[in-house]
């Protein structure tokens, strides 16, 4: 029988060894001779003695390595040849195994190590032949299996002992992962320890745990982002060993790591159990609805496990098949720590995000240059492979019952696990569930989620949902959000992100205007290209931003600063990102190079004009804006002209203040620093660390600092001097020793807001290019931009106004050819110009007669209009007048060349240059009247009550707009007081006429529908610029007053918006008297909501600030202001006299909808007292406008009404109404004294109310106040509630109005009755829903003649002649008061626009319904010095020795007054020559409004005291008009209502016609 030819002995007796040599020959022999061999070639007999003599201790425990690695060699490979059986028994294995494994393998760290080769021999035959599958047959093999494990990753890992650091061959790792592979596989059972080996490889990716375990971590194991370039690039070869493993035996590791995690689940329980009393919990347990807290260590432990189940689910995801479902409990389970855990590694599993998380994505910066395209892929900024989500497969897919359990997690209870909830699914949308890839229905489902999400009730939720939406890149936006709907899309995620950014908690609103204004700043570049998928979707975002400054929230105006100058208009763009662009030492020679804002290595293309690149956004930005946003951003522009003259007297005050050390009017300096202080604090939120911060800036006293921000606030300073000022003062702030950097926060908005960043002079040679080229489509835009840079900051074009006239003088027109449409904006910009700097406009013959051209044949006319202004400014003015007036008046022919310029220039002339114009005034009158306004050449063929609108105005309708204009501009311009009522008296006529038959003023009655409502329209706003003037405001009697309030309700939806926006406009600037401020309260019945709405927020507005302007009294008390409380009996008296009054129960439930209206927006606690007063005092007068007892009635019925009303209003409020210490004065030109006593105690004790109304008020008053509340709670738990929703939205149309039709003379119905109704159609008319017709009743004739009486007191037309903004105060005596000192101009509390001279050389009153050119700024714009006008009849209180009892509630009389018929009946019964109204057929609106719903976000008004004093006394002027009544001084001496008008419907008004009456 063959055998081994190796004859010689290995092991030796003790005391007799063999040489290390000679031992090593014969182990080399006997290695060399069986490897050779198969296992058929010898019996297995042939090896015993072999066998055994090698597992001898001699050799398995022989000092020398070489000895053992040969003996090694010879064991594996009799294993080899004796496979499957070994010819060892269990104890030889254990020591073989034993020795192999603890002095062998561990060398293989070593690859220099002398006997290497041997140790690569022994792991190939263990891998090979599967030898190691021996090792489960040893008893208590755990020990040396666990060892093997550890060595083996020890090796892998480069961490053994014997480690030198060399790269072992691919092959050491592969037969090494088959080993511990085969173990695994063929082992029952394995170690606990051995399942710890394994899966600490996956945190090796964790830089958490890799912090952890080393030597030099931080305290807390933090990970320090300045080593985040240290973190592992590739996945480690021990990582992708225990990869290996776990996928090749995939079902004996799930049930390992099953075991394991389950056992640390149970350990943290049992242990938080034992110790809940132990340690502080690291996440807020104040949600937590049950459980054992967690206690920090085991809070550790289970994070580092759950860390561990993201990796495994990357590397081998089957191994976690029984895992998920225990992860799947934990999303249930009560304790909040570990549902947090569960909800968030469940999320990163789904995205494939593993224990080393989530690389921070690219963040959208909205200053770079270019902007983020889309037709390329985001440059890829993730260079570490750990770092990427990577998904091996579709986890909804793999387990959707775990995945509808984690969505099912939105409806959690605690708001910290819905937060956590929400940032997962932003990580599912953002990468795409790790690649795996979402079905369109579970994008959809996610993307909806989000957009619920950002709508819960707890901020912390809200906020994650939008810095999840602010996390994903541009692409992400356009491409998962963007299908559910843009950002106007009610209910896309989008959408709600853009009703974020007026939510009521601070937090919320500052990341959602941030996270909006990135996405629009990063999508600008793909907007201004016109981008079909990215311009709808994100273009209506800075409209939503801008839109927040309604809320008059004082840190929503500040954070909208930062986000527009930070996000929306970067003061850095553009960030130039140049490509292998190097500059030297900072030597570029590019003068538009903003200096600091490249990083270092770059440098800005020559080929690009920076200042172009930024106004083409500007003019983008200004562009996307809608018209409500529009007015805001040019207000924002409008501020900073005042704020810069505001802060100049700060400076110059802190100069002179030397940081304390002030030679002389050291009180007077500090005094006047304390109220600038104290105005800007009145800006800014926590108004006392404003005025700490401003103080301490002062006391620094850095004359630097000083001169940096005059260089950010001069109009000479290009944008690169405004930036590097801006910068240095920042570095200079942050830097300084004295002072700490937290005052930036208060200096920055204010530098914000006075440094010339959009109108820059550095910007107007852009803007002209574009409105020259219209480039991009953004000349209109452009256009825009330049009219009104060129009125609110004429002095930036002083650089390049010669450049503009150079351009009009090529644009002129001539006989052949007409100007260009830039050529109008460029003229009022010139106009504008000249009217501030005349001396710097060229002057030469050229530029004259270029102008002269435009003033003859410029088109369209209104380019003649500025033409003649900027004429008027030469030096040669009165030659040219009379050459213009001459060539005007000559040969005018109505359809000749160039006839509506010359209308215009002749407009302007009467207006600028009325005595070189005197000599033929005659024949200019004449061509408005004659040839103009009495004709009639395009007669209407429809029936004569016909009244639309149109959206363009044909050349007749435009020309008699014009002749209207120029017999106003007669009558502004007018000097003479002794014959003004001579030259006005058929003017004003003439207006009234218009407006009180509603544009026809043919006799024929066949002016065309669409010329009724323009010339309506213009002749009612032709009356309000006449009354800006006080002298000119005298001559507008009441009863023409009423017909003009009436406008309001116009039936056409563009006369009532543009008449209010003028009103508003002027009553906002201090230009109209205080009666003017009862027209918007007519709009109870309004049908368009947005103008409601609109109106109200103004009303509120306007209240808040009138209500911080005290009233000098007489003696020098202030009182406070009562300007809208006192026009409450104005209003009265104008619903008295309303065309659509009637005694009738159903039409005075209607008329209290006007009461309700007014007292919703001007009602206070504290005012309700007074105007209950003021109430009760009407009813002690007569109406003084007509002499009639219908008219008196209808004031006393009203009188009962409002005070029914107010008395229920009382009780649904919970108020109280008390006596007053004071009478009321009432304006005595529209309310004269009762008679006599017995009149007025017989007035006084009848109740003129039906009995049936109390049930009709009250349901109204109810339904209003729950309507209120109703949007109260929804602000409260929305947004702000700025608009009424969807519902309301879809009711609008069904809104009535209320409608003046041509009046009627009223007459009392003596023998009519009211006709009985059936109680179902009572209780529909007093219901809050209006029935379907507009109801058109007229006056009816009074028995009396039905004449309105005019006012024929000389003292009050003499008092009315004083001028609109004059006004004295006076003691008791009738002696002037002296007035104080002007205190420096102050920043003003909201936005303001340009107070408008009342002889203007530049009026816009154009009649488009282009916003621009009627941009009014009539929300939230309030003139910043602008001081209200008074009436001279005001209303007043005055205290009283004797307190007057106020008048009883009317108990009912047993007679109550008859009703007047029936509208239907009073047509009916009309005799058949008197005017009808309209038919039914011409009616477009219904009747009654279902609510008055004003829900519009505004400032609440302000509690306020009448006897509460002010210390600051409103400014006095020196009175110019002739002598006064007694009366009229009395009313100078003490006017309540006197104060600064406008802000959203909601006013505190000004009256004025008469003088006023005890």
């Amino acid at each position: 029988m063959p055998g081994l030819r190796f004859k010689e002995p290995l092991s030796w007796r003790a005391g007799k060894p063999i040489a290390i040599a000679e031992l090593l020959r014969r182990l080399q022999i006997l290695a060399q001779e069986i490897r050779a061999l198969e296992q058929e070639d010898i019996p297995r007999e042939a090896y015993t003695d072999v066998a055994q003599d090698l597992a001898s201790s001699n050799l398995l425990a022989h000092k020398d390595k070489g000895v053992k690695a040969w003996t090694a060699c010879c064991i594996v490979e009799i294993l080899r040849l004796c496979a499957p059986d070994a010819p060892y028994t269990g104890i030889q294995l254990r020591d073989i195994f034993n020795m192999i494994i603890t002095s062998l393998l561990p060398a293989l760290s070593d690859p220099t190590n002398a006997y290497n080769n041997q140790h690569l021999k022994v792991l190939e035959s263990l891998s090979t032949y599967k030898s190691i599958v021996l090792l489960s047959d040893i008893p208590s093999s755990e020990v040396l299996t666990t060892n093997l494990f550890a060595t083996f990753f020890d090796i892998i890992s480069g961490s053994a002992k014997a480690s030198t650091g060399e790269l072992m061959t691919k092959n050491v790792e592969t037969e090494m992962t088959e080993i511990l592979s085969t173990i695994v596989d063929e082992t029952t059972s394995l170690p606990i320890e051995v399942i710890d080996t394994i899966v600490a490889q996956f945190l090796r990716t964790d830089p958490y745990a890799v912090n952890e375990n080393g030597s030099k971590t931080k305290k807390n194991g933090a990970v320090d982002e300045k080593q985040s370039t240290l973190f592992l690039k590739d996945l480690p070869p021990a990582y992708n060993m225990a990869k290996t493993i776990c996928n090749a035996c995939p079902q004996k590791m799930a049930r390992q790591i099953s075991q394991y995690f389950n056992d640390i689940i149970v350990d943290a329980s049992s242990t938080s159990g034992a110790k809940k009393s132990g340690r502080r919990n690291s996440i807020d347990d104040s949600d937590e609805e049950g459980g054992n807290s967690t206690t920090e260590d085991d809070l550790r432990e289970l994070r580092k496990a759950h860390r561990l189940l993201r990796e495994l689910w990357r590397a081998s995801p089957a191994v976690l098949q029984n895992v998920i479902p225990q992860l799947e409990a934990e999303l249930s389970a009560e304790n909040l720590q570990l549902r947090h855990l569960a909800t968030e590694t469940l999320g990163d599993i789904v995205s494939g995000i593993g224990a080393a998380g989530l690389d921070c994505p690219p963040v959208m910066d909205a200053a770079v240059y270019p902007s983020t395209a889309l037709s390329g892929r985001v440059e890829q900024t993730n260079r570490n492979l750990l770092t990427k989500p990577s998904s091996p497969q579709s986890f909804p897919q793999a387990h959707p019952r775990a995945y509808n359990t984690f969505l099912g997690r939105r409806h959690d209870k605690s708001a910290v696990i819905r937060s956590a909830w929400t940032t997962a699914i932003g990580r599912i949308l953002s990468t795409s569930a790790g690649g795996a890839g979402l079905s369109q229905s579970e994008e959809a489902q996610l993307v909806s989620d989000l957009a619920r999400m950002m709508g819960d009730a707890d901020e912390k939720v809200r906020v994650a949902a939008v810095v999840v939406v602010g996390s994903f890149t541009l692409q992400d936006v356009v491409s998962r959000l963007g299908p559910s709907g843009s950002v106007a899309d009610a209910g896309s995620v989008l959408a709600t992100l853009a009703e974020r950014v007026r939510d009521r908690k601070h937090i919320v609103r500052v990341e959602a205007m941030k996270v909006l204004g990135r996405l629009w700043g990063a999508a600008s570049g793909e907007i201004i290209a016109g981008n079909e998928v990215v311009t709808p979707i994100l273009n209506a975002a800075p409209s939503k931003i801008l839109d927040t400054y309604y809320a008059n929230d004082l840190e929503i105006h500040v954070l909208l600063d930062h986000v527009l100058f930070e996000q929306l208009l970067p003061l850095s763009y553009p960030l130039v990102k140049a490509k292998g662009l190097k500059h030297a030492n900072g030597a570029n020679g590019d003068s538009q190079n903003i200096n600091g804002s490249q990083a270092v290595g770059e440098a800005i293309p020559a080929s690009i004009d920076l200042d172009k690149v930024r106004i083409e956004r500007i003019l983008t930005l200004v562009n996307s804006l809608d018209d409500k946003a529009k007015k805001i951003f040019y207000s924002v522009q409008v501020r900073q002209t005042m704020m810069s003259r505001v802060m100049t007297t700060f400076l110059q005050r802190c100069e002179d203040y030397n940081g304390g050390v002030m030679d002389e009017n050291e009180a007077a300096i500090k005094d006047h620093l304390k109220r600038l202080i104290d105005s800007f604090s009145k800006q800014l939120p926590d108004s006392a660390k404003v005025k700490a911060d401003l103080w301490k800036f002062v006391k620094t006293h850095d004359r630097r600092s000083y001169q940096l921000i005059r260089f950010c606030m001069a109009p000479e300073s290009d944008y690169r001097t405004m930036y590097k000022a801006f910068k240095e003062f920042t570095k200079r702030i942050e830097n300084a020793t004295n002072t700490s950097k937290d005052i930036l926060d208060t200096l920055i908005p204010l530098l914000y807001r006075s440094s010339m960043i959009v109108y820059n002079k550095s910007h107007v040679p852009a803007i002209m290019e574009f409105a020259r080229t219209d480039e991009e489509s953004l000349g209109a835009t452009a256009h825009e931009v330049l009219r009104e840079l060129s009125s609110k900051t004429p002095e930036v074009l002083k650089a390049h106004v010669q450049e503009m006239c150079r351009g009009l003088q090529e644009e002129a027109p001539t006989a052949v050819k007409s100007n260009g449409p830039g050529a109008v904006d460029n003229l009022k910009a010139c106009a504008s110009f000249a009217s501030r700097f005349p001396k710097d406009l060229p002057q030469d013959r050229k530029f004259v007669q270029s102008l002269i051209s435009f003033a003859l044949l410029g088109s369209p006319p209104v380019a003649a209009k500025y033409a003649v202004s900027i004429l008027m400014t030469t030096s040669k003015k009165e030659m040219i007048v009379q050459d213009l007036v001459t060539k005007c008046v000559k040969d005018f022919e109505y359809g000749g060349a160039g006839f509506m310029s010359r209308l215009a220039t002749l407009s302007q002339l009467m207006l600028l240059a009325p005595n070189e114009v005197d000599d033929e005034s005659d024949a200019v009158v004449d061509i408005a009247i004659k040839q103009i306004l009495l004709q009639v050449r395009t007669p209407s063929m429809e029936p004569s009550d016909a009244y639309t609108w149109s959206e363009t105005s044909d050349v007749e309708c435009e020309a008699k707009c014009w002749a209207l204009k120029i017999l106003v501009n007669r009558i502004r311009s007018h000097e003479s007081p002794e014959t003004l009522n001579a030259v006005a008296k058929p003017v004003y006529s003439l207006l009234a006429t218009l407006i009180a038959k509603r544009g026809e003023h043919a006799s024929a009655k066949n002016t065309p529908p669409s010329h009724k409502s323009r010339l309506r329209l213009q002749a009612a706003r032709l009356c309000l610029k006449l009354c800006t003037k006080k002298s000119h405001d005298a001559l507008l009697t009441p009863a023409n007053f009423n017909e003009l309030a009436t406008v309001a309700q116009d039936q056409e939806d563009p006369v009532r918006r543009l008449f209010l926006q003028r009103l508003k406009k002027y009553l906002g600037k201090s230009l109209l008297s205080q009666r003017f401020y009862v027209i918007p309260f007519l709009l109870a019945f309004e049908p368009s909501q947005d103008i409601k709405s609109d109106t109200a927020t103004w009303i509120r507005s306007r209240a808040a600030y009138l209500a911080t302007l005290p009233t000098q009294r007489a003696g020098g008390v202030s009182q406070q202001n009562t300007v809208l409380e006192s026009v409450f009996a104005r209003l009265l008296s104008l619903l008295a006299h309303h065309p659509d009054y009637s005694p009738a129960t159903d039409d005075l439930v209607d008329f209290s909808r006007y009461i309700i209206f007014y007292l919703r927006n001007v009602a206070t606690a504290d005012n309700l007292s007074l105007i209950f007063h003021i109430a009760q005092r009407v009813k002690q007068t007569r109406d003084a406008i007509m002499s009639s007892d219908f008219a008196n009635e209808a004031l006393y019925t009203l009188s009962d009404l409002a005070q029914l009303t107010l008395r229920r209003w009382e009780e649904e409020k919970g108020w109280s109404i008390d006596v007053l210490p004071m009478k009321v004065r009432l304006p005595t030109s529209l309310f004269a004294e009762v008679k006599g006593h017995a009149e007025a105690l017989s007035v006084a004790e009848r109740n003129f109310l039906p009995e049936d109304i109390e049930e009709g008020v009250d349901k109204l008053i109810k339904q209003s106040l729950r309507k209120e509340t109703a949007r109260s709670k929804k602000r409260k738990s929305d947004v702000d509630g700025n608009g009424d929703g969807d519902g309301a939205a879809k009711k609008k149309a069904k809104l009535p109005i209320r409608k003046a039709s041509a009046p009627k003379e009223k007459k009392p119905k003596a023998t009519s009755t009211k006709t009985p109704k059936a109680k179902k159609k009572a209780e529909k008319s007093s219901s809050d829903v209006g029935s379907g017709e507009r109801r058109r009743s007229g006056r009816v004739s009074t028995a009396q003649g039905g004449k309105y009486k005019e006012r024929d007191d000389e003292d009050d037309d003499e008092e009315m002649a004083d001028g609109v903004a004059e006004w004295v105060y006076e003691d008791e005596e009738g002696n002037p008061i002296e007035p104080e000192p002007e205190p420096e101009p102050q920043p003003v509390h909201e936005i303001s626009s340009d107070k408008e001279s009342e002889d203007s050389d530049v009026d816009d009153e154009d009649m488009e319904l282009d916003p621009a050119a009627t941009n009014d700024n009539n929300n939230n714009t309030e003139d910043a010095e602008a001081q209200p006008v008074p009436d001279d009849d005001a209303d007043e209180l005055e205290p009283s020795p004797q307190p007057q009892p106020p008048t009883k509630p009317s108990p009912r009389t047993k007679k109550p007054p008859k009703p007047k018929a029936p509208q239907h009946q009073q047509q009916q019964q009309q005799p058949s020559g008197k005017p009808h109204p309209s038919p039914p057929a011409a009616r477009t609106t219904p009747k009654s409004p279902k609510n008055d719903n004003s829900n519009s976000t505004s400032t609440p008004t302000p509690s306020s005291s009448l006897a509460a004093t002010k210390s600051k006394k409103a400014p006095t002027s020196p009175k110019t008009g002739k002598g006064k009544s007694k009366a009229s001084a009395g009313s100078k001496g003490g006017v309540l209502g006197l104060s600064r008008p406008t802000r959203a419907l909601r006013g505190r008004g000004k009256g004025g016609d008469g003088d006023e009456m005890d």
